[in-house]
Protein backbone atom coordinates (compact mmCIF):
# COMPACT_ATOMS: atom_id res chain seq x y z
CA UNK A 1 0.00 0.00 0.00
CA UNK A 2 1.72 3.65 -1.08
CA UNK A 3 2.25 5.83 1.97
CA UNK A 4 -0.27 8.37 2.39
CA UNK A 5 -0.24 11.85 5.03
CA UNK A 6 -2.38 10.49 7.60
CA UNK A 7 0.21 7.67 7.70
CA UNK A 8 2.91 10.60 8.29
CA UNK A 9 0.59 12.12 10.84
CA UNK A 10 0.24 9.36 13.06
CA UNK A 11 4.19 8.76 12.99
CA UNK A 12 5.41 12.78 13.73
CA UNK A 13 2.42 13.15 15.90
CA UNK A 14 0.79 15.64 14.25
CA UNK A 15 -2.41 16.31 12.37
CA UNK A 16 -2.78 15.98 8.86
CA UNK A 17 -3.48 19.70 8.16
CA UNK A 18 -0.22 20.36 9.80
CA UNK A 19 1.48 17.64 7.54
CA UNK A 20 -0.07 18.20 4.32
CA UNK A 21 1.08 22.32 4.91
CA UNK A 22 4.52 21.55 5.75
CA UNK A 23 5.06 18.85 2.91
CA UNK A 24 3.76 22.15 0.32
CA UNK A 25 5.99 24.59 2.43
CA UNK A 26 3.42 27.33 4.22
CA UNK A 27 4.92 29.97 6.30
CA UNK A 28 2.84 28.83 9.52
CA UNK A 29 4.34 25.68 9.43
CA UNK A 30 7.51 25.88 12.03
CA UNK A 31 11.32 25.46 10.05
CA UNK A 32 11.54 22.37 12.84
CA UNK A 33 8.38 20.68 11.95
CA UNK A 34 8.76 20.81 8.03
CA UNK A 35 11.96 18.89 8.50
CA UNK A 36 10.37 16.83 11.06
CA UNK A 37 7.52 15.93 8.44
CA UNK A 38 10.04 15.44 5.53
CA UNK A 39 12.68 13.14 6.98
CA UNK A 40 9.15 10.88 8.38
CA UNK A 41 8.17 11.21 4.51
CA UNK A 42 11.73 10.07 2.64
CA UNK A 43 12.05 7.08 5.35
CA UNK A 44 8.62 6.03 4.56
CA UNK A 45 9.18 6.23 0.92
CA UNK A 46 6.04 8.94 0.41
CA UNK A 47 5.21 10.08 -3.11
CA UNK A 48 2.46 12.59 -3.74
CA UNK A 49 0.03 12.33 -5.49
CA UNK A 50 0.26 13.67 -8.81
CA UNK A 51 -3.16 14.41 -9.27
CA UNK A 52 -3.82 16.28 -6.08
CA UNK A 53 -1.13 18.29 -6.57
CA UNK A 54 -2.76 19.14 -10.00
CA UNK A 55 -6.34 20.02 -8.82
CA UNK A 56 -4.32 21.96 -6.01
CA UNK A 57 -3.10 24.37 -8.49
CA UNK A 58 -5.44 24.11 -11.24
CA UNK A 59 -3.61 22.91 -13.72
CA UNK A 60 -3.54 18.79 -15.31
CA UNK A 61 0.00 19.30 -16.66
CA UNK A 62 -1.60 17.75 -19.76
CA UNK A 63 -1.26 18.72 -23.70
CA UNK A 64 -4.10 17.88 -25.42
CA UNK A 65 -4.05 16.12 -29.45
CA UNK A 66 -6.97 15.15 -31.65
CA UNK A 67 -6.12 13.28 -34.72
CA UNK A 68 -8.13 14.03 -37.59
CA UNK A 69 -8.70 10.85 -39.14
CA UNK A 70 -11.10 9.78 -41.66
CA UNK A 71 -11.52 5.85 -41.14
CA UNK A 72 -11.25 3.17 -38.28
CA UNK A 73 -7.89 2.89 -39.30
CA UNK A 74 -4.54 4.65 -37.43
CA UNK A 75 -2.30 3.97 -39.89
CA UNK A 76 -0.62 7.20 -41.71
CA UNK A 77 3.38 7.15 -40.41
CA UNK A 78 3.10 11.20 -40.63
CA UNK A 79 1.05 11.03 -37.48
CA UNK A 80 3.36 8.17 -35.40
CA UNK A 81 6.49 10.26 -35.82
CA UNK A 82 4.97 13.39 -35.29
CA UNK A 83 3.24 12.08 -31.75
CA UNK A 84 6.68 10.19 -30.91
CA UNK A 85 8.27 14.31 -31.17
CA UNK A 86 5.56 15.71 -28.90
CA UNK A 87 5.41 12.91 -26.19
CA UNK A 88 8.98 12.97 -25.67
CA UNK A 89 9.31 16.36 -25.34
CA UNK A 90 6.51 16.83 -23.37
CA UNK A 91 8.03 14.21 -21.03
CA UNK A 92 10.74 15.55 -20.66
CA UNK A 93 9.27 18.82 -19.17
CA UNK A 94 6.78 17.11 -16.66
CA UNK A 95 3.74 17.48 -18.91
CA UNK A 96 1.31 14.16 -19.77
CA UNK A 97 -0.18 13.93 -23.54
CA UNK A 98 -3.74 13.13 -24.08
CA UNK A 99 -4.71 11.97 -27.64
CA UNK A 100 -7.74 10.73 -29.32
CA UNK A 101 -8.41 10.17 -32.79
CA UNK A 102 -11.97 11.74 -34.22
CA UNK A 103 -13.01 12.66 -37.89
CA UNK A 104 -13.03 16.41 -38.92
CA UNK A 105 -16.64 17.84 -37.70
CA UNK A 106 -19.35 18.68 -35.00
CA UNK A 107 -17.29 15.60 -33.00
CA UNK A 108 -14.11 16.93 -32.82
CA UNK A 109 -15.13 20.40 -32.18
CA UNK A 110 -17.51 18.61 -28.98
CA UNK A 111 -13.78 16.94 -28.07
CA UNK A 112 -12.06 20.51 -27.87
CA UNK A 113 -14.86 22.51 -26.41
CA UNK A 114 -15.23 19.60 -23.58
CA UNK A 115 -11.77 19.44 -22.96
CA UNK A 116 -11.42 22.70 -22.58
CA UNK A 117 -14.48 23.61 -20.08
CA UNK A 118 -13.51 20.53 -17.99
CA UNK A 119 -9.87 21.60 -17.72
CA UNK A 120 -8.63 18.45 -19.10
CA UNK A 121 -6.20 20.01 -20.38
CA UNK A 122 -3.81 22.77 -20.36
CA UNK A 123 -3.76 23.50 -24.21
CA UNK A 124 -3.56 22.08 -27.27
CA UNK A 125 -1.72 21.22 -30.25
CA UNK A 126 -3.38 21.40 -33.70
CA UNK A 127 -2.83 19.62 -36.76
CA UNK A 128 -2.86 19.09 -40.30
CA UNK A 129 -4.80 22.76 -40.42
CA UNK A 130 -7.80 23.93 -42.68
CA UNK A 131 -8.10 26.63 -44.90
CA UNK A 132 -10.67 27.66 -42.80
CA UNK A 133 -10.38 26.11 -39.10
CA UNK A 134 -12.90 25.91 -36.52
CA UNK A 135 -11.14 25.27 -34.42
CA UNK A 136 -8.40 27.60 -34.18
CA UNK A 137 -11.45 29.68 -34.41
CA UNK A 138 -12.72 28.17 -31.25
CA UNK A 139 -9.43 28.00 -29.03
CA UNK A 140 -8.68 31.99 -30.16
CA UNK A 141 -12.04 33.00 -28.96
CA UNK A 142 -11.88 31.15 -26.07
CA UNK A 143 -8.37 32.48 -25.16
CA UNK A 144 -6.85 28.74 -25.02
CA UNK A 145 -3.49 27.78 -25.08
CA UNK A 146 -2.50 26.39 -28.44
CA UNK A 147 0.40 25.98 -31.24
CA UNK A 148 -0.74 24.93 -34.70
CA UNK A 149 1.49 23.07 -36.87
CA UNK A 150 0.46 24.85 -40.22
CA UNK A 151 -1.20 28.10 -41.25
CA UNK A 152 -4.97 29.15 -42.33
CA UNK A 153 -5.95 31.43 -44.59
CA UNK A 154 -5.63 34.72 -44.02
CA UNK A 155 -4.11 35.82 -41.12
CA UNK A 156 -2.43 33.82 -38.68
CA UNK A 157 -2.54 35.35 -35.21
CA UNK A 158 -1.29 32.85 -32.98
CA UNK A 159 1.57 30.10 -32.32
CA UNK A 160 2.62 28.24 -35.39
CA UNK A 161 5.19 26.17 -36.91
CA UNK A 162 4.95 24.89 -40.06
CA UNK A 163 6.98 23.81 -43.33
CA UNK A 164 7.65 25.82 -46.70
CA UNK A 165 5.01 23.15 -48.92
CA UNK A 166 5.36 25.48 -51.65
CA UNK A 167 9.19 25.12 -51.80
CA UNK A 168 9.27 21.59 -51.34
CA UNK A 169 7.01 20.83 -54.05
CA UNK A 170 8.99 23.10 -56.24
CA UNK A 171 11.97 20.88 -55.66
CA UNK A 172 10.53 18.31 -56.66
CA UNK A 173 8.80 19.91 -60.05
CA UNK A 174 12.53 20.68 -61.09
CA UNK A 175 14.11 17.02 -60.09
CA UNK A 176 11.60 15.63 -62.47
CA UNK A 177 12.02 18.10 -65.48
CA UNK A 178 15.80 18.09 -64.86
CA UNK A 179 15.64 14.32 -65.31
CA UNK A 180 13.36 14.75 -68.83
CA UNK A 181 10.50 14.69 -67.52
CA UNK A 182 7.41 16.64 -69.67
CA UNK A 183 4.42 14.45 -69.12
CA UNK A 184 3.99 15.15 -65.09
CA UNK A 185 0.77 13.89 -63.26
CA UNK A 186 -0.26 14.74 -60.06
CA UNK A 187 -2.45 13.36 -57.00
CA UNK A 188 -3.23 16.43 -54.72
CA UNK A 189 -4.55 16.30 -50.83
CA UNK A 190 -7.64 17.41 -49.86
CA UNK A 191 -8.88 20.83 -50.71
CA UNK A 192 -9.92 21.92 -47.36
CA UNK A 193 -6.10 21.13 -46.08
CA UNK A 194 -4.58 24.69 -45.94
CA UNK A 195 -1.22 22.37 -47.12
CA UNK A 196 -2.61 21.49 -50.11
CA UNK A 197 -2.93 24.83 -50.97
CA UNK A 198 0.88 25.45 -51.13
CA UNK A 199 1.81 21.95 -52.34
CA UNK A 200 -0.45 22.44 -55.34
CA UNK A 201 0.71 26.63 -55.84
CA UNK A 202 4.43 25.26 -55.32
CA UNK A 203 3.55 22.36 -58.21
CA UNK A 204 2.04 24.47 -60.68
CA UNK A 205 4.56 27.20 -60.38
CA UNK A 206 6.89 24.87 -61.09
CA UNK A 207 5.86 23.77 -64.29
CA UNK A 208 5.22 27.45 -65.13
CA UNK A 209 8.35 28.17 -65.30
CA UNK A 210 9.47 25.34 -66.78
CA UNK A 211 7.10 26.69 -69.85
CA UNK A 212 5.61 23.22 -69.21
CA UNK A 213 1.43 22.93 -69.02
CA UNK A 214 -0.87 20.09 -67.95
CA UNK A 215 -4.12 18.56 -68.99
CA UNK A 216 -6.83 18.48 -66.30
CA UNK A 217 -7.54 14.43 -66.64
CA UNK A 218 -3.96 14.53 -65.16
CA UNK A 219 -4.44 16.09 -62.07
CA UNK A 220 -6.43 14.11 -59.30
CA UNK A 221 -7.47 14.54 -55.76
CA UNK A 222 -6.49 12.08 -53.21
CA UNK A 223 -7.25 11.15 -49.49
CA UNK A 224 -4.22 10.72 -47.92
CA UNK A 225 -4.31 7.33 -48.29
CA UNK A 226 -2.22 4.59 -49.62
CA UNK A 227 -5.43 2.80 -50.91
CA UNK A 228 -6.59 6.53 -52.25
CA UNK A 229 -3.56 6.60 -54.03
CA UNK A 230 -3.67 3.59 -55.65
CA UNK A 231 -7.36 4.56 -56.75
CA UNK A 232 -5.91 7.92 -58.39
CA UNK A 233 -3.46 6.47 -59.81
CA UNK A 234 -5.06 3.85 -61.20
CA UNK A 235 -6.97 6.33 -63.44
CA UNK A 236 -3.54 8.40 -63.97
CA UNK A 237 -2.51 5.23 -66.14
CA UNK A 238 -5.39 4.88 -67.68
CA UNK A 239 -5.11 8.17 -69.55
CA UNK A 240 -3.51 7.61 -72.98
CA UNK A 241 -0.79 8.77 -73.61
CA UNK A 242 0.38 7.55 -69.95
CA UNK A 243 1.96 10.22 -67.85
CA UNK A 244 5.79 9.76 -67.19
CA UNK A 245 5.65 10.63 -63.64
CA UNK A 246 3.45 11.11 -60.88
CA UNK A 247 3.49 13.19 -58.26
CA UNK A 248 1.55 12.62 -55.09
CA UNK A 249 1.15 15.25 -51.87
CA UNK A 250 2.12 12.80 -49.92
CA UNK A 251 3.95 9.80 -49.07
CA UNK A 252 1.13 7.00 -48.14
CA UNK A 253 -0.69 8.47 -51.63
CA UNK A 254 3.10 7.48 -53.55
CA UNK A 255 3.04 4.39 -52.07
CA UNK A 256 -0.39 3.66 -53.18
CA UNK A 257 1.00 4.57 -56.51
CA UNK A 258 3.94 2.49 -56.81
CA UNK A 259 1.67 -0.31 -56.11
CA UNK A 260 -0.70 0.29 -58.89
CA UNK A 261 2.01 0.71 -61.77
CA UNK A 262 3.70 -2.65 -60.25
CA UNK A 263 0.10 -4.23 -60.28
CA UNK A 264 -0.14 -2.25 -64.26
CA UNK A 265 3.56 -4.07 -65.28
CA UNK A 266 5.49 -0.86 -65.22
CA UNK A 267 8.91 -0.85 -63.65
CA UNK A 268 8.94 2.44 -61.39
CA UNK A 269 11.75 4.65 -61.53
CA UNK A 270 12.55 3.25 -65.26
CA UNK A 271 8.95 3.08 -67.06
CA UNK A 272 7.36 5.49 -65.06
CA UNK A 273 8.74 8.06 -62.25
CA UNK A 274 6.69 8.16 -58.93
CA UNK A 275 7.48 10.88 -56.23
CA UNK A 276 5.46 11.70 -52.15
CA UNK A 277 6.55 14.50 -49.99
CA UNK A 278 7.15 13.66 -46.06
CA UNK A 279 9.74 11.41 -45.97
CA UNK A 280 8.28 9.36 -43.59
CA UNK A 281 10.07 6.20 -42.16
CA UNK A 282 8.29 3.56 -45.24
CA UNK A 283 9.80 5.99 -47.90
CA UNK A 284 13.23 4.53 -47.32
CA UNK A 285 12.47 0.99 -47.29
CA UNK A 286 9.65 0.92 -49.99
CA UNK A 287 11.25 -0.82 -53.13
CA UNK A 288 11.94 0.64 -55.27
CA UNK A 289 12.78 3.46 -52.09
CA UNK A 290 10.67 6.63 -52.73
CA UNK A 291 11.78 9.83 -53.90
CA UNK A 292 10.59 12.60 -51.41
CA UNK A 293 10.83 15.80 -49.78
CA UNK A 294 11.58 15.98 -46.40
CA UNK A 295 10.13 17.56 -43.40
CA UNK A 296 11.56 17.14 -39.74
CA UNK A 297 8.00 15.79 -38.09
CA UNK A 298 9.73 14.30 -35.50
CA UNK A 299 11.43 17.74 -34.71
CA UNK A 300 8.54 20.00 -34.98
CA UNK A 301 6.65 17.35 -33.05
CA UNK A 302 9.36 18.69 -29.93
CA UNK A 303 8.73 22.18 -31.27
CA UNK A 304 5.11 22.83 -30.99
CA UNK A 305 5.10 21.39 -28.10
CA UNK A 306 8.01 23.12 -26.37
CA UNK A 307 6.28 26.51 -27.94
CA UNK A 308 3.08 25.02 -26.34
CA UNK A 309 4.66 24.34 -22.60
CA UNK A 310 5.92 28.13 -22.65
CA UNK A 311 2.81 29.28 -23.27
CA UNK A 312 1.40 27.64 -21.23
CA UNK A 313 3.62 28.63 -18.12
CA UNK A 314 3.61 32.48 -19.34
CA UNK A 315 7.25 32.39 -20.58
CA UNK A 316 8.35 34.90 -23.63
CA UNK A 317 8.80 33.22 -26.77
CA UNK A 318 11.60 34.43 -28.85
CA UNK A 319 9.81 33.15 -32.33
CA UNK A 320 6.46 32.79 -32.10
CA UNK A 321 5.85 31.74 -36.01
CA UNK A 322 8.30 29.53 -37.28
CA UNK A 323 7.85 28.45 -41.69
CA UNK A 324 11.05 25.33 -41.62
CA UNK A 325 12.96 24.93 -45.30
CA UNK A 326 12.37 21.15 -46.37
CA UNK A 327 15.00 19.38 -48.41
CA UNK A 328 14.53 17.05 -51.27
CA UNK A 329 15.57 13.15 -51.20
CA UNK A 330 16.77 11.92 -54.11
CA UNK A 331 15.53 8.07 -54.17
CA UNK A 332 15.26 5.43 -56.86
CA UNK A 333 11.70 6.24 -57.83
CA UNK A 334 12.04 8.87 -59.43
CA UNK A 335 14.69 7.17 -61.63
CA UNK A 336 17.14 8.77 -64.15
CA UNK A 337 16.59 9.51 -67.89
Amino acid sequence: MPVTIKDIARRVGRSVTTVSRALHDYDDVSPETKAMVRQAAAEMGYTPSSFAQRLQKQKSDTIGLVLPTYGPRFSDPFFSEFLAGVGNKAGSLGYDILVSTCPPGDEEMRRYQSSVQGRRVDGFIVLRTRRVDARIEYLCEVDFPFVAFGRVEGECNFLLVDEDSEYGMRLIVDHLVKLGYRRIAFIAAPEELMFTHYRNKGFFDGLDEHQLTIEDELIVTGDLTQRGGYAQAKKLLAVEPRPEAIVASNDLMALGAISAAQESGLTVGEDIAITGFDDTPLAEHTHPSLTTVHQPVYKIGGMVTDMLIHRIQGDPLENKQVILKPSLVIRQSSGAR
